[in-house]
Order: structure tokens, then sequence, then C-alpha cells
């Protein structure tokens, strides 16, 4: 039997987000930008160090069932975009591919997915970026606007990967995970912020989240957490819109899962200990096991369960 034979009966996983699902940290810009362009896997999907101190990744949890191949799509600063839009020069430096850009990168392959996980959007809801001076106090149209915008457009590439999916002759899963909990999350960075007041080695790259997303800055999270509710919300209902469209593809199903939108992050320990932003090992964990518990679903689906997994 041939390799690509072979690859083909295995069972195939591919990951599309941002820097929440890869092991990166913003520090210094000339390290950022070779971590961004070189580091993958260690990360809460893709990790495949047996070792207890590393992080014990839904590959790994999945490799319990059967034999994968996982391919990570996410990059540093993705966006869900209109795939119209120019590309930003920061994000082709970082061979930052965004949503549709990971879409396209996805369908270009040969072998469709059996199961695809999407965990992306934190970067659209930087509302006050570009905020008119006179909305930034009062933001109630904006969210609104911002949350259907988002929507849309994360609803067409939803649609080019259910249609392609339609076509195949295996069943295949879509899994779309709801945006991390960030009122949980700020609540360690005051921790964070007050240990490295005590101690200034600590977190030396602590509070530059707030140079790339304005909206990070104290007085604009309120509206931050708002819109994240609401961006969720909006894509519990497109899954579900999506979902009872393919009723006459019984080999495709769509699922929502706020498995790592419930995802307590009150803790410091869950921050990287370089910008305070991006995941340490702890919280790489706690998204890892919550992602995996948001896809008994669709592993049901697939015809995988608890029952199959090897011993």
């Amino acid at each position: 039997m041939k390799r690509s034979q072979f690859e083909a009966q295995l069972l195939h996983v591919a990951m599309l987000g941002d820097s929440l699902s890869r092991n990166v940290y913003v520090s210094s810009p000339l390290s950022t930008l070779w971590r961004a362009r070189r580091h993958y896997g260690n990360d809460w999907f893709l990790d495949t160090d047996p070792s207890p101190s590393s992080v014990y990744s839904v590959f790994e949890r999945l490799e319990k069932f059967m034999p994968v191949v996982a391919t990570e799509y996410g990059g540093l600063g993705a966006m869900v975009d209109n795939e119209r839009d120019r590309q930003s020069f920061f994000r082709k430096i970082l061979r930052t591919r965004n949503f549709s850009g990971q879409v396209t990168q996805l369908l270009a392959r040969a072998r469709f997915p059996d199961l695809i996980l999407i965990w992306i959007g934190h970067n659209n809801v930087d509302w006050a970026w570009r905020c008119p001076p006179d909305e930034l106090a009062q933001p109630e149209k904006r969210l609104p606007h911002l949350s259907r915008r988002f929507r849309e457009d994360y609803t067409r590439q939803m649609r080019r990967l259910s249609e392609r999916a339609r076509t195949q002759q295996h069943r295949a899963a879509i899994v779309v995970y709801g945006l991390v909990d960030f009122e949980s999350f700020f609540k360690a960075r005051a921790i964070a912020e007050s240990l490295r007041e005590r101690n200034p080695k600590l977190y030396p790259y602590l509070g530059i989240d707030c140079e790339y997303l304005i909206s990070m800055r104290s007085e604009y999270r309120e509206n931050l957490i708002r819109l994240v509710r609401m961006v969720n919300e909006e894509l519990r209902a497109m899954a579900g819109e999506l979902q009872s469209d393919l009723e006459n593809a019984p080999n495709v199903r769509v699922q929502y899962s706020d498995a790592l939108a419930k995802v307590d992050l009150s803790r410091v320990e869950v921050l990287h200990a370089v910008d305070g932003w991006h995941a340490s090992v702890v919280g790489h964990n706690l998204f890892a096991e919550a992602a995996f518990s948001g896809l008994a679903p669709s592993l049901g689906f697939l015809g995988l369960n608890r029952g199959t997994a090897a011993a």
C-alpha cells in the first residue's frame, strides 16, 4: 500500500485559529517574528511530547482512538476577514493567514479532514480600534454592528467548508468554539500586574497587548467583554443555521461548542511568564482538556467514542 493510501485511512484533523491556538507569546519584535514563523506544536491542539511537564494535547487524546494526521493552519494575529480585504503588512511579515486564507489552504489539500476545529476571532473583538471618537463612550450601535459583520464573514468561510464536506465520501465534523472568557482573564491579569509592581523582573512584556489590541486597555475592557458575549451568541446561532441547511447532507455535522468560552482563566498560572497575555503550559492544558471534552458529540458522529479508544 502506498503511503498516500495509508494516510487516507487515518483520522485527519485540522485546526484553524489565531495565536491562542499556538505556542507563542509576544516579546521583542524580532523574537516574536521568529517564533510566529517557526514555532508549531507544543500547544493545546498539537503537542507530541509525552513528558508530564508538557501539554497533554487534543492530538494526544485523539490518538487513543486511532492514528491521527493533524494539521495546524492558525497564526499570530489571524482574523475573521472579508476575503476581499488586503492583508496588512504586519500579518504579511508574520506569514499569518486570516480565516479566509486558512480555509483556502485547507481546501487545496487532496484529503479533506474528518474533523475541523475552529477557534478564531479574538483579534476581531478589538472594538476600540479605528473607533470614531464619539462612539468610544457610547458604543451601543457599534458593538451589534461589529458582531453582525463578524458573523457574516465567518459564515461565508463556513459555507465554503460545509459545501466541500458535502461532496466527500466520508463523514466530516466541523466544530466552532466560542471565544475565550475575557472577564476571568482580566482577573488573572490583575494578579500579574500586582506581582510585577512588587517585582519588576516578572512578566517583562506585560501590557504589550494594549499596544496591539486597544480594547485590552482598562477603560475599554467592559465593552470588550460585552462584544465577546455577543459574538459567541452569533456563532451559536450560525452553527445552528448551518446544521439546519445540512439536513440533506447526512455525512456533515456542524457543532458549536462553548467549552473553551467557559474555561476559567482567573488563576495567574494560566498566563505566560513573558507577556502575561498568551497561555502558559498550564493554560494550554486547560484549553486541551476543555476542547477535547467539547468534541464528544462530533466524535460520536464520526463513530469514535471512549469505548473505541485504546486502553
